[in-house]
């Protein structure tokens, strides 16, 4: 349980705030929703990425690890930011920097250029500075593009 007296509570943009990772790198846009147990993030894919002139040339799809990588950066970085924040303080996110180490996920659509998605994680467990979430990456219409279990670990900067 989080002791709001103790460390206040971050709100969706703080958690945006405080993630680690920035443009060309960073791939969320917006956090919609974030407590203990869950992190609804959004992205749109810019169609000038330079990664869609050569994946593949006349048919650009999104690659996959960089699909992974979009659940990664919500279901462990943003969710784990929240988590450290609320259990240790704001101040202990200088000292700690959540990490993404594996996952195992399934393939079931193509993101195009200019996509805009959208990923859904629920923490599994998060123990002894140790992440793992549930996560789906939904494309604009609804559908799962892929899904799977993410892990990440806090590592002492």
């Amino acid at each position: 349980m989080i002791d709001a007296a103790a460390h206040p509570v971050p709100t969706p943009g703080d958690v945006l705030a405080a993630i680690p990772h920035r443009e060309p790198f960073r791939f969320i846009d917006e956090i919609s929703e974030v407590d203990a147990d869950h992190v609804v993030a959004h992205y749109r894919f810019r169609q000038a990425a330079p990664f869609y002139r050569g994946h593949f040339p006349g048919r650009p799809v999104t690659p996959g690890v960089l699909l992974v990588e979009t659940m990664a950066q919500a279901g462990v970085v943003a969710l784990g930011v929240y988590l450290v924040a609320t259990e240790r303080g704001v101040e202990a996110l200088a000292r700690t920097l959540p990490l993404f180490t594996d996952a195992s996920v399934e393939f079931t659509g193509m993101v195009a250029p200019g996509e805009r998605v959208t990923v859904a994680a629920r923490k599994v467990y998060f123990r002894r500075g140790k992440l793992r979430a549930d996560a789906a990456l939904y494309r604009a219409d609804g559908t799962v593009a892929c899904s799977g279990l993410l892990s990440g670990i806090l590592v002492h900067a």
